[in-house]
């Protein structure tokens, strides 16, 4: 296949590049590095079957030759970069979604968008089902993300109940490890950096909310039997196994032996009480689930941090 995966440089684009082209497919990878970075994908940089684009998806897409089909993960996706990138961010969920969904349309090809959970918002149905449509505010600092992700998949639906394009919508739960930025905000680097420092790690109100963690190759592989199946309505990918961040960062200062214990802080405005997703869809579609534990999936991923920061 010849696939075309906006945000390619990201942390699960980059991954997703990296599964395709293992595969044996052609990649063409877009991204114009707001968050995503060349060294995620460096070193795909001479194979044969990876080509770069450097690209806003916001704007004009043009591709030559035909594409069999179009991932579209192009957006910042932490809170520290949507907050900080507002405006790109409604932008690459709206605009950035109609040209790559224009680009599907004209080449035929099909066509799979990075959704989220955020679209469920503060949950009051719990663990989130596909069918549940969300306790999301519209107006918070937040909403620039959300919102921009539940418009992308109203889009999506429209161009495929009005234009017959093939589409598919993966709602993807807390993922984790390597090319996760240390900067970035989300709870995995922010606690392992954190310990792999000595520093305390930082847990927001009293650390009882939750959250699931998928690692990275779990996810990928959800990703592409979703995008095989037959299946257009959203379809959640993540791991059903919830825990408090409180046990999470517990776990964290276990494994790399930090000794510095927990600090508290407030909890950021419209931070959801529950997360934790409803895999039974992925589950009888897909034949998948989750795999890699969360003790391997942690050591690999403190490895790869450790790795980092010591070369910094």
């Amino acid at each position: 296949m010849r696939i075309l995966i906006t945000g390619g440089a990201g942390f699960i684009g980059s991954h997703l590049c990296d599964y395709f082209i293992a595969r044996g497919d052609e990649v063409i990878a877009l991204d114009n590095f707001i968050t995503g970075s060349p060294d995620n994908i460096v070193h795909l940089k001479n194979h044969p079957r990876f080509h770069f684009i450097r690209q806003d998806v916001s704007d004009y897409i043009r591709v030559e030759g035909y594409i069999d089909a179009i991932l579209h993960f192009a957006s910042p996706a932490s809170p520290v970069s949507y907050i900080a990138y507002p405006i790109q961010t409604l932008k690459v969920g709206a605009l950035g979604t109609h040209k790559a969904l224009g680009l599907a349309k004209a080449k035929g090809a099909r066509f799979l968008l990075a959704s989220t959970s955020e679209v469920y918002g503060e949950p009051l149905v719990h663990p989130q089902r596909e069918d549940y449509w969300g306790n999301v505010n519209p107006n918070g600092p937040r909403s620039v993300y959300d919102e921009a992700k539940r418009f992308a998949e109203a889009m999506t639906m429209a161009y495929h109940r009005a234009h017959n394009v093939d589409t598919r919508i993966v709602r993807i739960f807390n993922t984790y490890g390597p090319r996760n930025a240390l900067d970035d905000g989300r709870v995995v680097p922010n606690l392992i950096g954190q310990a792999i420092r000595g520093e305390p790690l930082t847990v927001h109100g009293d650390g009882a909310q939750t959250r699931s963690f998928c690692y990275v190759s779990d996810l990928v592989e959800g990703i592409a039997r979703l995008l095989a199946s037959n299946e257009t309505l959203p379809c959640n990918i993540g791991n059903p196994n919830e825990l408090s961040i409180r046990t999470f960062a517990e776990k964290i200062n276990a494994l790399t032996q930090n000794p510095a214990g927990i600090v508290y802080r407030p909890r950021p405005v419209d931070d959801p009480s529950r997360r934790c997703p409803d895999i039974s869809k992925a589950r009888r579609l897909l034949n998948w689930e989750p795999r890699v534990g969360l003790e391997e999936g942690l050591a690999k991923t403190i490895a790869y941090f450790a790795d980092r920061m010591k070369r910094k």
